[in-house]
């Protein structure tokens, strides 16, 4: 494997193709695709500071690095990559990729991030910017913490664990999504999605849980939540307070109390829902 210490490289395409290689503490300044079609790269302590530095590549590991502002676009149709430590400023990140590890990484502008892509693990990152992981598949997500809207927009087999999103209209038109020990702050949580299990989560969201086929939820706590299930296929165990539930389809929602339920006979068939308080 060669070598790359502590270089300044600028111009387009600066390492063209390159493969087999580790590159040090260089900067990548001016001049786009500085690493477009290479291979088996090594990153430790580098930066860009220019756009698509990483298109078309196989075999990436990047640790301690920093991808800059203009950076922009800077990942996509690249697979088997592996990104810890790092900071990535550049927004439109991880396009069309397949095989994505990120650990320990920050997303300062994380808007259009992580599009398209599939199998991705993410572990510990924090990211600020809407439409997050839109249409990406086959993710295990643990310590996620995002602030920002549309995350998770038809996805598709995903599992979030221990992780924090204040993200308005999360997770909708998806299929086979797992959160567990999360908390959620968003409205609209989950419209038009499939297959929808919460474990241990708290939720505060107006009009969440709406058209869901297929919704579970387990041990969860649902806080300034309203207007909640509306036309969902509901199985849920709810250990607080739901302020109003609207025209559940069907199934059987338990809760501590309910403050308003509002089931409209033109709308829904009120018997196919069952209903269950403490206060009964």
């Amino acid at each position: 494997m060669t070598t790359i210490e502590q270089q300044y490289l600028s111009g387009e395409r600066a390492l063209f193709r390159a493969s087999d290689m580790k590159i040090a503490n260089t900067v990548f300044d001016d001049g786009e695709s500085p690493l477009k079609h290479s291979s088996n790269i090594v990153l430790v302590n580098s930066m860009f500071k220019w756009k698509y530095p990483l298109w078309y590549s196989k075999n990436i590991t990047m640790d301690h690095c920093s991808v800059f502002t203009m950076g922009r676009a800077g990942i996509w149709y690249t697979d088997d990559i592996t990104v810890k430590n790092t900071i990535i400023e550049a927004p439109k990140n991880f396009r069309r990729c397949n095989g994505v590890k990120l650990e320990n990484v920050s997303f300062s502008d994380a808007a259009e991030t992580l599009w398209e892509c599939d199998n991705v693990t993410i572990d510990s990152v924090s990211a600020k910017g809407d439409y997050f992981a839109m249409n990406s598949r086959n993710m295990t997500v643990s310590g996620l913490k995002l602030t920002g809207n549309y995350s998770f927009d038809g996805g598709e087999n995903i599992t979030v664990k221990d992780s924090a999103l204040l993200s308005k209209d999360a997770f909708w038109n998806c299929k086979n999504v797992t959160v567990e020990n999360s908390f959620i702050s968003g409205e609209y949580f989950g419209w038009n999605s499939e297959n929808i299990t919460l474990v241990n989560c708290t939720v505060e969201s107006l009009q969440g849980f709406c058209f869901i086929k297929g919704l579970t939820m387990k041990n969860c706590k649902l806080i300034n939540t309203t207007l909640a299930f509306e036309y969902s296929d509901v199985d849920a165990e709810i250990t607080s307070h739901i302020d109003s539930v609207k025209n559940p389809s069907s199934g059987i929602i338990r809760a501590k109390s309910i403050g308003e339920l509002i089931m409209e006979n033109d709308m829904i068939d009120p018997s196919k829902t069952t209903i269950i308080t403490e206060e009964q």
